[in-house]
């Protein structure tokens, strides 16, 4: 799943005061500054704020967070058991039971403006492949590994 616009989904903690836009003129208030009541794309706090931002609303959903890892989340009730990995703004989302996991993604999309990008099939240049017919599930980097050897020039290599 992937958050859309997710840095506009970050609150500004402090105040943060920046000039007018470049063209944008208000006539007698030149001297006037914009206050910012939100994060934007290019404000260095803008990352942690929509990670402080995120993580509270997902702990209000009972996932609890991986104590070794910040962007990695567990949810357990009854037989269900879910796991959420945060990566900027891409949600991998692992889920025992179908109904539940869409329950999830239906309760993120009342949280945060939602695009499900489907199955994955790949997640920080990891394929991840799965034989249902063999109850398989794995991981291969062997595109990572195509990419390198193209460039330095050793696709050919043995």
């Amino acid at each position: 799943m992937d958050v859309k616009m997710v840095f506009l989904n970050g609150f500004v903690e402090e105040e943060i005061y920046i000039d007018h836009p470049e063209g944008f003129t208000v006539v007698g208030e030149g001297q006037k500054v914009c206050r910012l009541q939100r994060s934007i794309y290019s404000l260095k706090k803008a990352s942690r704020s929509w990670n402080t931002h995120f993580d509270e609303v997902i702990q209000g959903y009972d996932f609890i967070k991986n104590e070794h890892d910040p962007c990695v989340y567990k949810k357990i009730s009854e037989s269900s058991v879910a796991y959420l990995v945060l990566y900027v703004d891409d949600i991998l989302l692992i889920e025992n039971e179908v109904k539940v996991l869409g329950d999830i993604k239906a309760w993120f999309s009342t949280q945060f403006s939602m695009k499900d990008m489907g199955e994955a099939s790949y997640i920080l240049g990891i394929k991840i492949y799965r034989d249902r017919s063999r109850r398989m599930l794995g991981l291969t980097q062997s595109s990572y590994i195509e990419k390198v050897l193209k460039r330095f020039k050793m696709e050919n290599s043995k």
